[in-house]
């Protein structure tokens, strides 16, 4: 039997004449038909050399020595390397991404868009061969007609989570309804689903959304999930839209072809797209394909590709959308390294809430204290390991806190990020040794407006610094506001937030000032005792559980 399939299951011994044996070894395998083995991963469209000529042996051999040899020559015989050339990894474009869906036999399902057109279901129709692909495509623009489909929200809003899960699920009860599994028993069921408000008419909000799909890849399983929350930095409506239909299909491609690899599948989110154009906070996997995924990590991935600022987990440890959880509230930020978690930390973030809740504007009800870990935190000790973050990430939670992992290694960035969400009364908790750090005008370089731009984002909104004093090591002294030394061209300025009350000094217990996290580490690597009593309890355990 000739063609592909002949091979698949058996294995076979072929001896091959060619003009270049060097480039294959004696005993392996190639058609001189033009197909290739969908097993290698090699494009259909890919040609077999002509000169390759095949004569059927009688003995078998073993079947994994042949499949590597076929990839061998391929890969010389095909790809031409000039002198000086690098390696790079080639990604194919959106139309070769949509057409090796469409060509799919058995890929097949539902593209459902709100709010920025059928950007994503264009792709698929444009390159030809959808009829085998799509179900159906949908837009329930009115708000009347989407609620009598997917059901009103409580909030009244539509570009939320919640929408987009009632979207997926909905449409594919509606598929596996109407498409009879016992007709189509290779079928891969998929639903493609976003919903979002691009830029508004006066260009104040730049829009946002919510994609994800439910899909399987094979029709015996259950159905895996990604869903994803995108911000958009582009000023106008059509470039929104294009970002969005350019991301929808590597979405789906990456869904298909790239899910035994999730970091991958997240990087290459952005193909094609101008890194500065679209931002994705959030992004969750769940299901079979995806029950060995920690989201935790794959939020770290999106602070480390740059694709986010920051990312948010809530107290039990769940990364939650920032904008959900920081939209209009008084936030206190604590930043550390938090390594392990000391008395010291526990004291800075007790007092300074107190002081913070004492604050005119400030309500207990509308207040949301977020430990912040900065990757240049993270990277203190060296390259960062993913149980190093994760033991961080755990342990803050698992004390009931909100944790932001940020890009912000300056504490003006952080601030205007904070206010893209909050015009209400924000604080920030910090040691006096860090407090000095920020008067350093070379941290600000990059700045038009150098350290009086970055302070002038830093007050913003009524800004509150609560200031944790120095243990002075050479008499003994506490250092705070009233003491603490500044360059002296840094004096003068350093007063104007210091008359003006921008700058609270914190109460504390003098026994904690000689507590630094290093001294524990070492201590803790060392198995020395004597750093039990100076974490919290909840921190002292985990830690010895974990040993």
């Amino acid at each position: 039997k000739s063609g592909p399939q002949s091979i698949v299951k058996w294995m076979f011994l072929y001896s091959i004449r060619m003009e270049e044996r060097s480039l294959l070894s004696f005993k392996s395998s190639l058609n001189d038909t033009g197909w290739s083995l969908p097993i290698t991963g090699i494009p259909w469209d890919v040609p077999v050399p002509k000169k390759v000529i095949l004569i059927t042996h009688k003995s078998m051999i073993n079947y994994s020595y042949l499949l590597n040899n076929l990839c061998n020559f391929i890969k010389k015989s095909m790809n031409i390397i000039l002198p000086g050339d690098k390696d790079y990894e080639s990604r194919p474009s959106v139309q070769r991404k949509s057409l090796r869906i469409n060509l799919n036999e058995n890929i097949y399902g539902t593209f459902v868009e709100i709010g920025a057109g059928q950007e994503v279901a264009r792709n698929f129709y444009r390159v030809g061969a959808a009829s085998g692909t799509i179900a159906k495509s949908m837009s329930a623009y009115d708000k009347s007609f989407s609620d009598s489909i997917y059901g009103k929200e409580e909030d009244g809003r539509y570009v939320t989570q919640n929408r987009l899960d009632k979207m997926l699920n909905h449409e594919m009860n509606l598929l596996e309804k109407r498409i009879s599994r016992d007709k189509n028993p290779d079928k891969f069921f998929f639903v493609y689903a976003n919903t979002v408000a691009t830029i508004d008419f006066v260009k104040k909000f730049k829009g946002h959304g919510w994609m994800g799909i439910k899909f399987q890849t094979d029709p015996k399983d259950d159905y895996s999930e990604i869903k994803l929350h995108l911000r958009f930095h582009q000023n106008e409506a059509k470039l929104q839209q294009e970002s969005l239909g350019i991301m929808g299909v590597n979405l789906i491609y990456g869904a298909f072809y790239k899910h035994n690899e999730p970091l991958k599948l997240m990087k290459y989110l952005t193909d094609h797209i101008d890194n500065q154009s679209i931002e994705i906070d959030t992004i969750n996997f769940s299901g079979p394909l995806f029950k060995d995924i920690d989201n935790r990590l794959i939020s770290l991935e999106l602070v480390r590709l740059g694709m986010t600022d920051a990312v948010i987990f809530d107290e039990s440890g769940t990364n939650v959308l920032p904008a959900q959880v920081l939209y209009k509230k008084n936030i206190l930020t604590l930043r550390g390294s938090y390594r392990p978690m000391t008395k010291v930390n526990e004291e800075m973030f007790k007092k300074s809430l107190e002081a913070f809740l004492k604050e005119k504007k400030v309500k207990e009800e509308n207040t949301l204290v977020v430990f912040e870990i900065t990757l240049s935190n993270l990277r203190s000790t060296g390259d960062l390991e993913d149980s190093d973050y994760l033991d961080r990430a755990k342990l803050l939670c698992s004390m009931g806190h909100m944790v932001m992992i940020s890009n912000f290694s300056e504490y003006f960035k952080l601030v205007r990020y904070l206010t893209s969400y909050t015009k209400k009364q924000l604080g920030l908790t910090m040691g006096v040794r860090n407090f000095i750090e920020i008067f350093d005008e070379q941290y600000y370089d990059n700045l038009k407006g150098g350290i009086l731009e970055a302070f002038g984002n830093i007050f913003k909104n009524n800004m509150k610094i609560y200031l944790y004093p120095l243990l002075d090591k050479e008499n003994g002294g506490i250092i705070n506001s009233d003491n603490l030394k500044l360059e002296d061209n840094m004096k003068e300025f350093y007063k104007y937030f210091k008359v003006n009350n921008k700058i609270r000094d914190l109460d504390y217990n003098k026994e904690f000032l000689k507590i630094l996290s290093k001294d524990i580490l070492k201590q803790i690597k060392k198995n020395e005792p004597g750093w039990e009593d100076k974490v919290p309890k909840e921190v002292s355990k985990m830690i010895i559980k974990n040993k």
